[in-house]
């Protein structure tokens, strides 16, 4: 299967590659990057080489999955942003981690919104979720820049999260609030 490349204004939302497992690795080591996603816990090298290995699997699974994201302006690949639905999830996620040096930018927001795009577009999806630890302030206002609205709490991983959710027709009227 061919992953599709989308561009923004600042980004390159691509497939993952060999590559990138410098930088990949250097975000899932880092236990502030890492403390909101998955079990809490900072990844080693050969966990975030699997880690990839899942994303790409997704896509071939799935026909969609999580995008390494490329900074234009340096060539550096700065985190993953894009769909994500494993097994058992509640819906189609548009999901985001930056590697730590980036956050702040808006970058965030930026490649969610296209990500959104390519949910509602490419994929037909009639409503999208993201789901965030309540903790998570951060990454809560980006879904709140996207147009997501809280929904409820449940449970992941066996850990309290949000589930914020934007469909289709809202977010055709609204878009983003960057």
């Amino acid at each position: 299967m061919s992953i599709p490349q989308i561009s923004t204004s600042r980004l390159i939302l691509r497939a993952f590659g060999e590559q990138d497992l410098d930088a990949y690795a250097n975000m899932c080591s880092d236990p502030e990057v890492m403390r909101y996603i998955g079990n809490g816990k900072p990844l080693s090298r050969e966990e975030s080489w699997r880690s990839m290995a899942m994303m790409l699997g997704h896509w071939h699974l799935r026909g969609y999955g999580l995008w390494a994201v490329e900074e234009k302006s340096s060539g550096e690949m700065i985190g993953r942003i894009g769909c994500w639905q494993p097994e058992g999830w509640p819906g189609l996620e548009i999901g985001w981690a930056l590697r730590r040096q980036y956050w702040g930018y808006g970058y965030a927001t930026e490649g969610a919104k296209a990500s959104m795009v390519y949910g509602f577009e490419n994929l037909g999806q009639s409503r999208l979720i993201s789901l965030i630890r309540p903790e998570n302030q951060a990454s809560r206002r980006v879904a709140d820049k996207l147009g997501e609205k809280m929904q409820s709490a449940i449970a992941i991983f066996g850990a309290e999260a949000l589930l914020y959710s934007i469909n289709r027709e809202d977010f055709n009227n609204e878009g983003s609030t960057e």
